[in-house]
């Protein structure tokens, strides 16, 4: 189990994590979401012991995370990190880069395991290409693959899909977090996207100005968030106040109906594919709601949601 007991960090002067405690058995995805500048890199780069405490403790089982004060080379044996920058060689090739650590001993071996993650990663046809010539999300997908080469205890994963593709992210992930499952890695994963979160962790922590604000399973913190700033984590939310009660609603839980008293005025319609997502004004504010159908703006429709 990683366990998180109570730490602060802070860049000088700055706190920057206050008084954070939480644990991650083994084999748990536990997605770590918040606004840009909550902390979420620094707590990845602080479970890796890249920097030291400024109070509590980081356990993985009974061995304690300890930071540059304590190690040479910052970092833990049985963790890899994958940083937003790569870190890769431009000069060596795909494959290379992804055996780097690998021993050279058994090299049928080593061949076989960079194809295997090479396959995960969809970056099979790019094994002999040398990483200058890669997109900034090819190599992302290469630094994915080079830290599970020695297949750690523990990963952690800062934004890992940011540069990547949206046709070929929904696959990559797939098979990564299936992956990662499979082998019983623990994951720590920073991201922005709702996908990660509602697809493939277990765990969700909830991060704002430096604090944990909220920790659940992924579909308890989606139906029911404590507040406005976790429900907007997972994507565009109103607010709607009816008979003195807030309530957090998602854009797909309303529905035009002939007669409600939640009543909005058609202000702009944008295609989505399977459905319109449509903006609305409601009591000076802004509303969204989908429609199966276009809306003309200007239009007054009636909506309902299923907690009314």
């Amino acid at each position: 189990m990683l366990s998180v007991q109570n730490i602060s960090f802070s860049y000088q002067a700055e706190v920057t994590l206050q008084e954070l405690t939480f644990s991650v058995p083994r084999g748990t995805t536990m997605a770590v979401i918040g606004e840009s500048g909550c902390g979420k890199s620094t707590l990845l780069k602080l479970v890796y012991g890249l920097h030291d405490l400024d109070a509590g403790h980081i356990f993985w089982n009974e061995l304690a995370v300890l930071g540059p004060k304590y190690h040479l080379i910052p970092g833990m044996d049985y963790m890899k990190y994958l940083a937003q920058d790569f870190d890769l060689m431009p000069y060596i090739t795909v494959a290379e880069n992804v055996g780097k650590y690998l021993s050279n001993f058994y090299p049928e071996q080593k061949a076989a395991r960079v194809a295997e993650l090479l396959a995960i990663v969809e970056m099979t046809e790019f094994s002999g290409v040398k990483a200058q010539y890669l997109s900034g999300g090819q190599m992302q997908r290469v630094a994915i693959a080079r830290v599970l080469a020695l297949e750690p205890e523990v990963l952690l994963l800062d934004e890992p899909f940011s540069h990547i593709d949206n046709f070929r992210k929904n696959s990559l992930r797939r098979k990564l977090f299936k992956y990662l499952k499979e082998q019983g890695i623990t994951t720590l994963v920073a991201t922005h996207d709702s996908t990660d979160v509602l697809s493939f962790a277990d765990e969700v922590l909830v991060m704002q100005g430096g604090r944990i604000i909220a920790q659940g399973a992924s579909h308890e913190l989606y139906s029911g968030p404590k507040d406005y700033y976790v429900a907007s984590l997972f994507g565009d939310v109103n607010e709607i106040e009816l008979d003195g009660k807030v309530h957090y609603v998602y854009p797909h839980q309303l529905r035009v109906v002939a007669q409600s008293p939640l009543a909005v005025t058609v202000k702009q319609v944008y295609y989505r594919g399977s459905h319109y997502l449509v903006e609305g004004v409601y009591e000076g504010g802004v509303l969204f709601f989908e429609s199966a159908e276009t809306l003309q703006e200007g239009v007054l429709v009636c909506l309902r949601f299923d907690i009314l």
